[in-house]
């Protein structure tokens, strides 16, 4: 778990007991604070809604749909909108397809968010049927919406840069590099990318600048 201050400093203590550099960032920048999501439709509509835009443009699309659509948005009503209808909510023809995968799979039953998988990658499997949403976005929901320990998005380029740092690996680690170093950090491996965020933003902060 990761949602909690008492479990994300259990885990990244043991994390920083088996390994040096995350000691060292515990160290430097503190251990980070619970990170969380709430469980449901609501936030992977979100992440649909967020994709390839600005912060700003995200809550002004997701402000314009809770207007239109109801707070959250009611999937029986985005289902049956038209690509016209969602545009004028800044939603394009994609992420409508996209916005309607979500409704007709929770709708039809197919997907039961209350009840997905205990095994990860069975329920990464599942939630990646949802059109817009990869293996990125599954890990992530996983992570932050249901606490999952050992979820490990090994293709966040945050994490891979900055793990790739900390290990001190002359190159960045391709994400299949990194799920194998990963391997010596289960069952903690959610918050060895945590920390790796954490590491990442303290850095790019202190800095100014981006890490190359």
């Amino acid at each position: 778990m990761v949602r909690t201050k008492g479990s994300i400093t259990k885990h990244v203590e043991a994390l920083a007991a088996r390994e040096p550099a995350f000691a060292r960032v515990v160290e430097r920048h503190g251990i980070p604070g619970p990170r969380n999501s709430e469980r449901g439709a609501q936030t992977l509509l979100r992440t649909i809604v967020g994709q390839q835009v600005s912060v700003a443009a995200a809550r002004s699309m997701w402000s314009k749909l809770e207007a239109a659509y109801g707070s959250p948005p009611d999937l029986h009503l985005l289902l049956a909108a038209t690509d016209e209808e969602l545009r004028a909510a800044g939603i394009s023809r994609q992420k409508a397809g996209y916005i309607r995968s979500l409704a007709e799979l929770i709708i039809s039953g197919e997907l039961d968010l209350d009840n997905l998988p205990a095994e990860d990658e069975e329920a990464i499997a599942i939630l990646t049927k949802i059109k817009g949403i990869g293996r990125w976005s599954a890990e992530i929901y996983l992570l932050f919406a249901e606490g999952r320990a050992d979820v490990f998005p090994a293709g966040d380029l945050a994490v891979m840069v900055e793990l790739g740092r900390l290990m001190g690996l002359k190159d960045r680690p391709s994400e299949k590099q990194l799920r194998e170093l990963g391997e010596r950090w289960r069952p903690y491996r959610g918050a060895a990318a945590i920390l790796a965020w954490h590491s990442y933003n303290s850095v790019v902060k202190k800095s100014g600048a981006p890490i190359d």
